[in-house]
């Protein structure tokens, strides 16, 4: 019987519990809440495998990303971008990612990071995909690289978006749609207050397992079964059901991802 409405997770690691029965508890789980479609990220060339392994274990319900991570982004990057590269060649990928700048961690690694985005944008334009972006205490920064590097090939998610209303118009106006997480359900974020004012057609639905579990999981292990939460507060703000959350979100991830 098909199911009634399909949720997506746009990003999620779920990979890293692969070979182990958890992995397939939490696909249960998935499907038990309507989540069908996820798409996985890696964060670098250790974590290609991972990702090949899951999807070719649920082909029906898992669909790869690969980038490298601006967090992998150390002495040696290059060797590791060569890596990533050469998976990206060997298999078929959705998008570049996840991809970006994170200056949380370590602020004396930006010029890598940024020659790093700059190289990953160029492979995603070459090959028609989008790129799935990271962002962290670097909305500037992003910004700079996104107006340098913008065309009509430059597409793609805010992955966890987190910002406010001027840097949410920014980046739709960039082609970009907006990652919304479980942070729209902390009750302190503000983020709810940004989404309600956004047109439904520019967000998509992500949990980012296992990190960012949304209410009434906060603190805990996130797991992809939870984007149910976070599409549930989405249809609370704009005042329709669920049903209707998940039609327009699921499209918008096809209209990015091409599936």
């Amino acid at each position: 019987m098909a199911p009634s409405y399909i949720l997506t997770d746009t990003h999620t690691h779920f990979y890293y519990n692969v070979h182990t029965e958890k992995i397939n508890e939490q696909m249960q789980r998935c499907r038990d809440n309507h989540i069908y479609r996820l798409f996985l990220p890696n964060v670098d060339s250790g974590s290609i495998q991972p990702v090949l392994d899951t999807v070719a274990t649920y082909p029906e319900n898992c669909f790869p990303m690969l980038g490298l991570h601006p967090c992998s982004v150390k002495e040696g990057y290059k060797q590791e971008l060569a890596q990533i590269e050469k998976a990206i060649a060997g298999h078929s990928v959705y998008a570049i990612g996840e991809i970006g700048i994170d200056l949380y961690w370590d602020k004396s690694t930006l010029e890598w990071q940024k020659d790093a985005f700059r190289t990953q944008v160029g492979w995603a334009k070459q090959l028609g995909l989008p790129i799935d972006i990271h962002c962290r205490e670097a909305f500037d920064e992003i910004f700079e690289l996104l107006e340098e590097l913008n065309d009509d090939k430059l597409f793609g998610i805010f992955h966890c978006f987190t910002g406010n209303l001027e840097q949410a118009s920014r980046a739709i106006d960039l082609g970009f749609k907006l990652g919304i997480g479980g942070v729209v359900t902390f009750k302190k974020a503000g983020l709810d207050e940004v989404v309600r004012q956004i047109d439904l057609k520019h967000i998509v639905l992500e949990t980012d397992a296992p990190y960012l579990a949304p209410s009434p999981f906060r603190g805990k292990e996130n797991e992809s079964a939870y984007l149910y939460y976070v599409a549930q507060k989405v249809a609370d703000i704009h005042q329709i059901g669920i049903e209707k959350i998940a039609e327009i979100t699921t499209q918008n991830s096809i209209d990015i991802f091409g599936i």
